[in-house]
């Protein structure tokens, strides 16, 4: 049972962008926040606690940054806790959010994920071996690859699915004002002309380091204010990074997390009974990957299904209509911005990246090793 209704009530969003020179951490978070507030129709006084969560405090330096950032954020004197899960924080923030609502402890929460990555270098941070052996691995991209390699091995992918994906999130990014990549005439051409960082990573079919915040409102039923978007299922798992017959490529993980957020929203099959999903897509062969492990598509049929224009805005089941996080990627919020704009879709309230019609929707982080996995499901209606 998941206890009392919860639902989004306020989205907050900072423009994404390489470098925010001209606000702190403090400044960052806050600017979120308020805009999540005003979407909702309140203020600071009428939160009852905040969770705040990030990436590992190494990407910008600064241990423990949430330690002084009750005074930005209006937790003087209220309840505020961390949350960190590696790349999937952001999702894993909003469903520690939800279950304080779900479990009747408060009534209005203010769940904020950020990173301000150029403060500091997250490749290096994600390289660092200790005390004195040599990395082995050159970022995130670096460590997935092979896993990629693997994925178009067993499934015969061919070689020009992976920039069908750029192509596609870039254009929807064009239409999403917070996006940090935006590049008008994006096309596959463009794409495969771009360097291969990490074979078969090409440039532009990875995500980029953003400096961004991402903020949340979750309410009881009680407390509702505005349009709200319901959530119908909420699903964490993690698995060890290193164990005897791990599949990195669809990992256990990923399957029980989202059978877990399905069985809870009575989803019987997520390509008919969803309307829209953000995926946690940071290298474009990602999208027919997940769209196996999520059970969107059968074993070895996923970049079949993004072929075919499925995936596509105009498509009849839309990943990522906001430019997802090959777009925009302040790690550490990464995760909530799939969670937030999941909800936005059905508010209706995406601006010009709204699905039509869309009544529900699937929020989705991963992080680590595609170890940790964290998945919502909103809708329009109540559960």
């Amino acid at each position: 049972m998941m206890g009392n209704r919860c639902a989004v009530i306020g989205v907050g969003q900072t423009h994404y962008t390489t470098k925010r020179m001209d606000v702190s951490i403090a400044g960052l978070v806050r600017e979120a926040a308020l805009r999540a507030l005003e979407d909702a129709g309140l203020t600071f006084k009428d939160i009852d606690a905040v969770v705040i969560g990030k990436a590992p405090d190494l990407f910008e330096g600064v241990m423990m940054p949430e330690s002084y950032l009750a005074d930005a954020l209006g937790a003087a004197g209220k309840p505020m806790m961390r949350v960190h899960t590696a790349g999937s924080v952001g999702g894993s923030t909003a469903l520690v959010g939800a279950s304080l609502i779900q479990a009747g402890v408060h009534e209005r929460v203010l769940v904020v994920a950020f990173e301000k990555q150029s403060e500091s270098n997250a490749t290096w941070a994600l390289s660092t071996h200790l005390p004195f052996n040599a990395s082995l691995v050159v970022g995130a991209g670096g460590y997935f690859a092979p896993h990629i390699r693997e994925y178009m091995r067993r499934t015969g992918a061919p070689d020009h699915i992976g920039t069908l994906v750029a192509v596609k999130d870039r254009q929807n990014a064009l239409k999403n004002p917070y996006a940090h990549l935006r590049i008008p005439g994006i096309s596959r051409e463009m794409v495969e002309s771009t360097p291969m960082l990490w074979e078969p990573i090409r440039y532009l079919e990875t995500c980029p380091s953003s400096d961004g915040a991402c903020a949340v409102v979750l309410s009881s039923e009680q407390a509702v204010t505005g349009r709200p978007a319901w959530v119908h299922g909420t699903a964490m798992r993690s698995e060890p990074i290193f164990r005897a017959g791990r599949d990195t490529v669809n990992p256990q993980g990923g399957k029980d997390c989202a059978a877990d957020v399905y069985r809870q929203a009575g989803i019987a099959d997520p390509r008919r009974d969803l309307d829209v999903a953000e995926i946690y897509v940071p290298f474009s062969w990602y999208e027919p990957m997940w769209l196996e492990n999520l059970g969107f598509a059968a074993e070895g049929e996923g970049w079949k299904l993004t072929e075919s224009g499925a995936t596509a805005l105009d498509g009849d089941i839309p990943w990522n209509a906001s430019g997802g996080v090959l777009s925009s990627n302040p790690i550490g919020a990464s995760g909530l911005i799939r969670f937030a704009e999941a909800a936005l879709q059905v508010r209706g309230m995406a601006g010009e990246h709204q699905v039509d019609g869309a009544r529900r929707a699937l929020g989705h982080a991963y992080g680590g090793g595609a170890q940790f996995f964290a998945m919502w499901i909103v809708g329009t209606d109540k559960p």
